[in-house]
């Protein structure tokens, strides 16, 4: 059954204040003015050992009025929803805007804010994929679900101690612009997890396994069926987690290397994701991630990596984390390539970026993280495309003599261009002669981005691919916080190099 915005988020004054507000912007003289209005309910639930250990459930409800004046950002934002606080918020937003332009003209620079054209959206509803609301369903019954799954992974045989975690966040959001366009939207994303834990009593080594299924953009319906089988994936995690517990040390050296989608989406991420975000190729953006190596004018020319590589932005993808109707600059959303055969073709673009590089329409990238944040460009669903008719991962693993088969995410380092890196993983399992050979352990795979995707020889088949994600991608100072998706296949990569993390860390 379709859903419909939220009846309480429709009775809100959300037309009358973003009247308020637009008005007063354009009276004061700005250029553009825009006004969204967000109500953010996150909530979530942990248990240690099958008992509840913290919840939290938090909503956060404001507005926030952007304009550009004299060629320069304004932004404030409030809470009070009266008209006379809508229009005083908007005064406060043009007054920034003069003081910016001010410090801006004191530095030298002549640089002024231009949007890139965007047609008008009138009155488009957005709502994201899924089934059942999430905080539709009582809390003990989440509770319940956590403590019974739990309790599966603490009867198995060698699980000490077993921790279990649910996100859940509903996003009703309304835009309105001094151009014409009123977006409203409603997006619903969870994140469940569990993580069991083995100690040997006698030596007091100990290690851990994670579930590997993702954080999505859907409903309850993700924990009792729909999208991943879950219990197929709790009852191989005991056997799993013992079988690490006993498995030898690698031997560093060189690799041909399957990787799992479930590992393969966090490179994508930190080597693709944030790499071909423009204002970090332009300098303008540095926090968290850097800045980087694929610099803007290197577009159309840079080998990223193997003709089997190709890579698309898309914030129209099924059940992405990223995935939108409109940003918060009142673009539709789309899908482009970052990476066509190999070569690099495009960036996430913003407004303001796609007019200053010349680029024509923004792709959608601009999303604030709350009404208290004014947007920034943020990561698309950033996904590596499979081979239409591609291998199924077995077949790939078939085709490697001596390698490594990687599944799921754990720790990472890159630098601060996105070149440099390393990655470790939950599991790791040899590879002889085309088969699985037991796991291995302390495992990181480590080059330099164009090295590792060119080594890239094959990607798996539609069958093989996943979408993995993220709820905590970081970005901007002060700092915001976005959900993103990375789909991708099974990929083999041949000669990648292989770190001993124990002996990398004795050194």
């Amino acid at each position: 059954m379709p859903h419909e915005i939220d009846q309480s988020f429709q009775a809100l004054p959300l037309r009358a204040l973003a009247d308020a507000a637009l008005a007063r912007a354009r009276a004061l003289g700005a250029e553009h003015a825009d006004f969204r209005l967000e109500r953010v309910r996150s909530a979530a639930w942990r248990l240690r050992d099958a008992k509840p250990s913290g919840s939290a459930d938090t909503t956060d409800l404001g507005y926030a009025v952007r304009v550009v004046h004299g060629g320069a950002w304004g932004f404030a934002s409030g809470v009070d929803l009266t008209m006379d606080a809508a229009a005083r918020v908007a005064g406060q937003a043009v007054a920034m805007a003069k003081l910016s332009a001010k410090v801006i003209a004191a530095a030298g620079s002549d640089e002024r804010v231009e949007l890139a054209e965007e047609p008008v959206h009138a009155e488009k509803t957005w709502i994201s994929s899924y089934e059942i609301d999430p905080f539709t369903v009582p809390d003990e019954d989440k509770t319940a679900l956590l403590a019974e799954w739990s309790g599966r992974l603490l009867r198995a045989k060698g699980v000490a101690h077993v921790d279990a975690s649910l996100l859940t966040v509903h996003e009703n959001k309304f835009y309105a612009d001094t151009a014409g366009t009123v977006t409203t939207q409603q997006r619903v994303r969870l994140h469940p997890q569990l993580t069991a834990v083995a100690v040997d009593e006698t030596t007091g080594e100990f290690d851990s396994m994670r579930t590997v299924a993702p954080p999505v953009g859907r409903g309850w319906e993700y924990l009792t069926g729909t999208g991943w089988d879950w219990d197929a994936e709790l009852e191989r995690i005991p056997g799993l987690l013992a079988e690490k517990m006993r498995a030898p040390s690698v031997e560093a050296g060189r690799y041909d290397l399957v990787v799992d989608p479930s590992n393969l989406w966090l490179t994508i991420h930190e080597s693709i994701g944030h790499a071909t975000e423009l204002d970090r190729a332009l300098g303008y953006e540095a926090a968290y991630a850097g800045t980087s190596f694929a610099t803007f004018d290197q577009l159309g020319k840079l080998a990223y990596g193997s003709s089997a590589m190709n890579v698309t932005g898309d914030r129209t993808a099924e059940h992405g984390l990223a995935t939108i109707g409109y940003d918060d600059e009142g673009v539709e959303a789309q899908s482009w390539d970052l990476v066509r055969d190999g070569t690099l073709v495009g960036y996430q673009l913003d407004r303001r970026i796609a007019r200053l590089t010349g680029l024509g329409r923004s792709n959608g990238c601009a999303f604030a993280d709350s009404p208290r944040h004014v947007p920034v460009q943020r990561m698309a669903n950033v996904s590596l495309q499979p081979d239409p008719g591609g291998l199924s991962t077995e077949d790939l693993i078939g085709g490697v003599e001596k390698g490594i088969y990687v599944v799921g995410d754990r720790s990472w380092s890159i630098d601060m261009q996105r070149y440099n890196f390393q990655f470790t993983g939950q599991r790791f399992f040899r590879i002889e002669n085309g088969r699985l050979a037991g796991q291995l352990r302390d495992v990181a795979y480590q080059a330099t981005t164009t090295e590792f995707w060119g080594s890239m020889e094959k990607v798996g088949g539609p069958q093989t691919y996943v979408l993995g994600g993220a709820f905590n991608c970081g970005k901007a100072q002060p700092g915001q916080v976005a959900a993103v998706s990375h789909g991708c296949p099974s990929a083999l990569f041949r000669g990648v190099n292989i770190l001993n993390t124990t002996q990398e860390a004795g050194r």
